[in-house]
């Protein structure tokens, strides 16, 4: 039972690892598409919330909160229409 424990927190580590790994990504992403103008037919008010949402996912990455992060990254991907 104890082996099971063991090996259960020690994937939730890991897992935890490859979220914060995958922030920096979605962060380029989106990045890459503000910059390029891509996204021009997009409300200013969609605009806004995306940059909101990308620095919302960094402060969260920061923080440590990586599952808040991705969460907020892949929404701001989402309105600019990226796919993951």
């Amino acid at each position: 039972m104890l082996h099971r424990i063991l090996i259960a927190l020690t994937l939730m580590l890991f897992a935890g690892g490859a979220l914060a790994y995958s922030c920096p990504g979605h962060m380029n992403a989106i990045d890459q598409a503000l910059s390029s103008g891509e996204h021009a037919e997009l409300s200013e008010a969609d605009m806004e919330k995306v940059r909101e949402l990308r620095a919302a996912g960094e402060r969260q990455h920061e923080a440590g909160e990586h599952g808040k992060s991705v969460e907020s990254l892949k929404e701001a991907r989402a309105l600019l229409g990226i796919a993951e």
